[in-house]
């Protein structure tokens, strides 16, 4: 596991949040990502920075087909808030860029997948041009499979790997295995396929792989994904007021907390505490890293992680976070039902929890009022938030795939990285309307056979820049997309930020024990002194010199973080 789970863990709901499938895909929650990490070859290991990574991204090209209701800032996502009129969808590929060739790809897949051919695949097939025939895999066991089939020589044209999958050989079997798509990407090559060239270029950053542009990426924005939420209807109506200092955090706490009468404060709050004071990122190993005073620093080395898990210990042993969180890790299970019913007020998850929260309790519970807490500095000043990396899932092509499935495949990514408000955005997204979605007052909802059909895949091969876009629920898309710019204002970027770093797999392992060792700290199981025990046996089994690495990395191509 990676030391904090805080903004890893809740990513591929976020992903799948970004899918349209929403409200089943969070409802059904997700394991734990893994950690990122190892190569085999030393030659694989490392990173592409500098001039020759600039050689080889493309040119950006903002899109000008649609323009957003609130405009990205502070590397928040784009808004929109307005009803969807079909009549008014734009068209951002005007004529099919495919051929008619046939391309295979593997994906993983959440749920049971939809037979092969199905409307949904037939539409987006007709409308690229391009036979895609899809292989979907278990998501919840994929990276046994993704090991399997890239050692193997039976590979498909495209593979698409998450992040929380490139552990162990993965890393350097991308690298031996998958094409270069440079020659057809790279500065204004791109600009044949608008959809991509309008693909912030942080996220092609994150898609070089061993010195090459290797993948074709789904963007996300930079800012933290972990809101605190809370009962805003609750709040209201008690004169809660939202606090502004972990002391008045805690203080409200122990105002809320009526272990007699069903009702607690919060779940465990970890993810929040890392950010309220101000503990570097824990969703890569890389992100974890950050010069400070000339030395190379890990996040787990702070004074301010001690801080945080010292915090959040307090809230447990004061008896303030419901007792379903005494028993399992951070906030593992679903929250929806006891938040609903008020027996705790707030918690903190992926953002996507906000919409799909408001969508479950719309009809039966129209008093429910869930929004997003500031996250704040500590001692009640401005916090100091950490970047997460701007792509996390990619597709790659076969390295002997033929320069024509080549040519495919970008004319399927030109499609479904489409924007929102196109028609090409509404089919990759909701499918055939009537088949599978039908508007009413401007919001499109889907069909049993939409929620069958139309999910987690073509979505996979590229999307557009991080979107949100609730027409259902137009004052919750805003309060995202502005808490994200609110929040993006104190963000900083760390020293490898943005880079595709694969690490020496002999460190693959050596931070994988912190993140249960958290769990057992704030719940009181183990003590302070034990991570500090950690801490220094990290460093010498291995933490020490990996910080030389690191080191190494940061002297040969300097740091892509602007502070």
């Amino acid at each position: 596991m990676t030391p904090n789970s805080a903004s890893a863990a809740p990513s591929r709901r976020s992903f799948l949040a970004s899918t349209a499938v929403a409200a089943a895909a969070v409802a059904g929650g997700m394991p734990l990502l893994a950690a990122c990490g190892g190569s085999d070859s030393g030659s694989r290991e490392g990173t592409t920075s500098g001039k020759n990574l600039k050689k080889l991204l493309p040119a950006y090209v903002a899109g000008s087909v649609v323009t957003p209701d609130i405009p990205a800032r502070n590397g928040s996502a784009v808004g929109f808030t307005g009803k969807l009129d079909l009549a008014d969808l734009k068209t951002s590929v005007p004529k099919k860029l495919g051929k008619g060739g046939k391309v295979t790809v593997m994906s993983p897949f959440w749920g049971s997948p939809p037979k092969a051919d199905n409307a949904y695949y037939r539409a987006m097939n007709d409308l690229i041009g391009v036979d895609v025939v899809w292989q979907n895999q278990d998501g919840n066991t994929y990276e046994q499979k993704l090991g399997a089939v890239l050692a193997s020589s039976d590979v498909p044209d495209v593979v698409v790997v998450p992040g929380w999958n490139m552990t162990g050989k993965i890393p350097s079997a991308i690298i031996g295995k998958f094409a270069d798509l440079g020659p057809y990407l790279s500065g204004d090559a791109v600009k044949k396929y608008p959809n991509l060239a309008a693909i912030p270029t942080d996220a092609w950053q994150r898609s070089v792989f061993g010195g090459k542009l290797r993948g074709l990426p789904m963007p996300s924005q930079y800012v933290t994904s972990i809101v605190p939420l809370y009962r805003k209807d609750l709040f209201d109506k008690e004169g809660y007021e939202v606090p502004r200092s972990a002391d008045e955090f805690t203080a409200l706490a122990k105002e809320i907390t009526n272990a007699k009468a069903k009702r607690w404060a919060c779940l465990d709050m970890k993810w929040t505490a890392f950010n309220i004071f101000g503990v570097l990122s824990g969703e890569e190993k890389s992100l974890g890293w950050n010069l400070v005073d000339g030395k190379l620093v890990y996040r787990i080395e702070t004074d301010e992680y001690l801080e945080a898990l010292e915090w959040t210990r307090k809230l447990f042993a004061a008896g303030y976070v419901h007792p379903d969180a005494e028993l399992g890790k951070s906030n593992a299970a679903d929250p929806g039902p006891k938040f609903a019913a008020g027996e705790f007020l707030i918690y903190n998850q992926d953002i996507s929890q906000w919409w799909s929260r408001t969508a479950e309790q719309a009809t039966q519970n129209p008093d429910f009022k869930i929004w997003g807490m500031d996250i704040f500095g500590h001692d009640g000043g401005n916090p100091t938030l950490w970047a997460k990396n701007p792509a996390g899932i990619f597709a790659f092509v076969n390295k002997k795939a033929s320069e024509s499935v080549i040519h495919e495949v970008l004319a399927v990514a030109n499609v479904t990285a489409a924007p929102y408000g196109t028609k090409e955005y509404m089919l990759t997204n909701y499918g055939v309307e009537g088949t599978h979605y039908t508007v009413k007052d401007g919001v499109p909802t889907k069909t049993d056979q939409g929620n069958n059909e139309v999910s987690n895949a073509y979505v996979m091969i590229a999307s557009p820049g991080a979107t949100i876009a609730h027409p259902d629920f137009p004052d919750v898309a805003k309060g995202q997309v502005e808490w994200q710019q609110r929040m993006g204002a104190f963000t900083k970027k760390s020293s490898f930020y943005g880079m595709q770093i694969t690490e020496p797999s002999r460190y693959t392992n050596l931070s994988n024990d912190f993140e249960q060792l958290e769990d057992d700290i704030v719940r009181g199981r183990k003590k302070t002194s034990d991570m500090q025990q950690a801490v220094s046996d990290w460093k010498s089994k291995g933490g020490d010199k990996l910080r030389d690495w690191y080191q190494k990395i940061l002297d040969e191509n300097g740091s892509t973080a602007a502070h």
